[in-house]
């Protein structure tokens, strides 16, 4: 596995870690009104990593062709 593909995990699981206990704190405390404040840190749990893995790759191919 190269190395930047072991990086990326390791920032994923801490990105989605925090972005979960993150979640959960405005769920558990929010009012029924602002439960909806959960929303946005919960797609960036899951769009930060992948628009990340998707640089990677990139980065990944354009050193391949050279």
């Amino acid at each position: 596995m190269a190395l930047w593909k072991r990086l990326w995990l390791l920032f994923t699981v801490i990105w989605v870690v925090v972005a979960g206990l993150n979640v959960a704190t405005i769920l558990v405390f929010a009012e029924d009104v602002e439960r909806e404040k959960a929303l946005m840190p919960s797609f960036f749990a899951v769009a930060v990593p992948a628009l990340l893995y998707l640089a990677g790759l990139l980065w990944e191919w354009w050193k391949a062709r050279k």
